[in-house]
């Protein structure tokens, strides 16, 4: 039997047993991945807009890192209203940093922003695969280095939140995958995140893994939780060797300490 839990442990529900009324959570947290279920057929909508169901019921959705909610959710008839708890993000201020490192210079702009382009085209998918039903597991074994949602200002020119999380591990460790999925990046070189892959886990759901030293995979391959991705590094624009990992519902931000199975 197959179990299906949502944001923070709040849910669970048995595939194998379809209820004649939807399952959702009264709250969920700033940043969290919500698995919800529902009977099969019926259409379910967040903040007005169609998301996937599964033939056994089985919808997802993502709150971002600054959604104050509450999210309206609409199954078939049913409306719902999930409220959303507030986190307490830290802000760091950096001074004295080089200019040209808080803002690079033009054509280096431009590479960032073509780079960046690709990676966000490959998380636009919405397969019916559940590879993310059986829960996910940590990439790395680690201290954490850095933070979801923590935001830097460089200089007094405020920078976009962290993206995922940060694991300290020695460069050549050993990258496996979280939960199962498909290939759907896998380049060496980009400017600032080097090596990176991103792994789809269907319904819009995707891992992305950066600063590696050596990609292991191709795109189009289909890879086991567990199985090696490729190694930890510090490619790109990173200090240190470690992995950052990030998640996403589409282009929605997700915490991975929020993540089923994931403590």
């Amino acid at each position: 039997m197959r179990k299906f839990a949502c944001a923070l442990g709040a849910l669970t529900v048995s595939a194998s047993a379809v209820a004649a009324t939807a399952t959702l959570p009264a709250s969920v947290s700033q940043g969290a991945l919500v698995i919800g279920h529902t009977s099969p057929g019926v259409g379910v909508t967040v903040t007005g807009k169609p998301v996937h169901v599964g033939d056994d019921g089985v919808f997802v959705f993502g709150v971002s890192r600054d959604e104050k909610g509450p999210i309206d959710v609409t199954l078939g008839r049913d409306r719902r209203s999930v409220a959303v708890t507030p986190r307490d993000w830290p802000v760091e201020r950096v001074d004295g940093v080089p200019p040209k490192t808080v803002n690079p210079p033009p054509a280096i702009a431009a590479r960032i922003a073509r780079e960046q382009a690709e990676v966000v085209a490959a998380r636009d998918r919405d397969d019916s695969r559940e590879d993310f039903a059986r829960g996910f597991a940590w990439p790395v074994t680690g201290r954490i280095s850095g933070r979801f949602g923590n935001q830097r200002i460089y200089n007094g020119d405020p920078k976009a939140p962290h993206s995922g999380m940060d694991i300290a591990v020695p460069e050549g460790t050993p990258v496996k995958a979280p939960a199962d999925g498909v290939i759907t990046f896998a380049k060496p070189g980009l400017y600032l995140t080097g090596g990176t892959l991103l792994l789809d886990h269907g319904f819009g759901l995707s891992s992305n893994f950066l600063h590696l030293s050596r990609i292991d995979v191709k795109v189009g391959q289909h890879v086991r939780q567990g199985q090696v991705l490729g190694a930890a590094g510090k490619t790109g624009r990173a200090t240190g060797p470690h992995l950052h990992w990030g998640f996403n519902w589409f282009g929605v931000r997700l915490d991975p300490l929020l993540l089923p199975g994931i403590r």
